[in-house]
């Protein structure tokens, strides 16, 4: 099975500007580790989307340490 391909700059940076157009800091989440696998963390955003290194789109929460991946992200009502 071929490996999944990466979404390109243009791509992820239109998903943090959908995110950040959507999503105010302090947006309410929770996220899962490994997709699937159920909730590991839920907190408020602490910052705006960004892209990072060219390769992912991601967020910083409250009460953790690094960013998460938006595809691992749900906002919570």
């Amino acid at each position: 099975m071929a490996a999944p391909k990466r979404p390109t700059a243009a791509q992820l940076q239109k998903q943090v500007d959908n995110w950040n157009a959507k999503h105010p800091v302090g947006t309410m989440v929770s996220f899962e580790n490994i997709v699937g696998r159920g909730e590991t963390h839920s907190g408020a955003t602490r910052d705006e989307a960004s892209v990072v290194g060219g390769h992912s789109a991601v967020i910083f929460l409250e009460d953790k340490s690094g960013f998460v991946d938006l595809g691992h992200c749900t906002v919570v009502a």
